[in-house]
């Protein structure tokens, strides 16, 4: 019996939906992370000279990324008077611009495909956060899958090529400082999507007035932490000199803008089940073209440890019989794409 072409024309649309979706998350996050290595990792000019103000790329993103949310909410007449007090807003600003600051210091030290699979982790600290804050409670196979994914980040970190391209790498120190940042990362980044998660359930708060009033207080901590550290006008003139560096950073910044509309749109329309999947393959994408962009070589243990992590990250979206709104994986993509 042939379909009802109400219900084709509904999967046709479903299925341009998904390719939509998909190839706007894998596009922006994609050049978000390529950019990000070939800023801090890859030296500029004639000269060699490494870019040094991580900061300043907060500070760059930010402002982007505020102006776009407050047009958004402009656009669509909703409400810009904030929703919660203000120091709670800057509480989750605070955490988010010390997880940005970290990942990209941390890649001076370690290489971006350590880093990316890193991040797979996030999941113990984002369990440890949800217990402390949102006194949640998780089952033994979220414990064993968290496990499981620690055991083989372990094995990709610990056992490198041994060869490294950053400018900054002072030999076992370089590891030992990579990792440190690492789980500076991991641990603020937990609280910022846990704290966010906490806001959205207690004030019943729009994504975009979240958005716009944590990444301006996020303008402000940065343009301040330049202007104490001495560096506003160093990186400034950095980029002023090397105009490819302030072509990538405008790059950076707008596909990490972008990024943020893919993500809602895909959550909305698909879940965030969908959405879990579709990160996992952005990961192990971004890990394989920084290895071909940058000659990152892998290691046999490398390969094993990666396996391990995707194996287990597959298995936890394509097994699970209910789909649940996660609210901190969502939160802690969305931060990661405006980073």
């Amino acid at each position: 019996m042939a379909e009802e072409p109400a219900a084709v024309e509904g999967s046709w649309s479903r299925l341009w939906k998904g390719l939509f979706a998909v190839s706007g998350i894998m596009t922006t996050l994609v050049i978000y992370g390529v950019l990000q290595e070939k800023i801090m990792r890859v030296p500029y000019g004639p000269d060699k000279e490494p870019f040094q103000y991580s900061l300043f790329l907060v500070f760059c993103n930010r402002i982007m990324t505020s102006a776009v949310s407050a047009a958004v909410l402009l656009v669509s007449k909703k409400a810009l008077e904030p929703v919660a007090p203000i120091y709670k807003y800057c509480l989750i600003s605070v955490s988010n611009i010390l997880t940005t600051t970290c990942q990209y210091e941390a890649l001076k030290y370690v290489s971006f495909p350590v880093q990316t699979l890193a991040k797979c982790a996030k999941m113990i600290p984002v369990m440890v956060w949800g217990t402390v804050i949102m006194r949640k409670k998780y089952k033994g196979p979220d414990y064993l899958l968290a496990f499981v994914v620690t055991v083989g980040c372990s094995i990709f970190i610990l056992y490198p090529n041994g060869s490294d391209t950053s400018p900054y790498n002072k030999g076992r120190e370089n590891t030992f400082w990579g990792v440190s940042l690492m789980v500076g990362y991991l641990g603020f980044d937990g609280f910022t999507s846990t704290f966010q998660d906490k806001l959205f359930k207690g004030y019943n708060m729009e994504i975009h007035n979240q958005i716009f009033y944590t990444t301006s207080c996020s303008c402000f901590l940065s343009f301040t932490g330049l202007i104490l550290q001495g560096h506003l006008i160093l990186a400034i003139d950095f980029a002023y000199r090397h105009r490819d560096c302030l072509w990538d950073i405008v790059m950076l910044s707008t596909v990490a803008t972008a990024s943020q509309f893919f993500i809602s749109y895909t959550i909305r329309t698909f879940g965030a089940l969908t959405f879990a999947t579709i990160m996992t393959t952005r990961q192990l994408v971004s890990i394989l073209l920084s290895c071909i962009w940058f000659g990152h070589p892998l290691s046999y243990e490398q390969i094993i440890g990666a396996a391990i992590v995707f194996s287990a990250l597959y298995s936890k979206s394509f097994l699970r019989k209910k789909p649940q709104k996660s609210l901190p994986l969502v939160q802690m993509e969305s931060g990661a794409a405006a980073k």
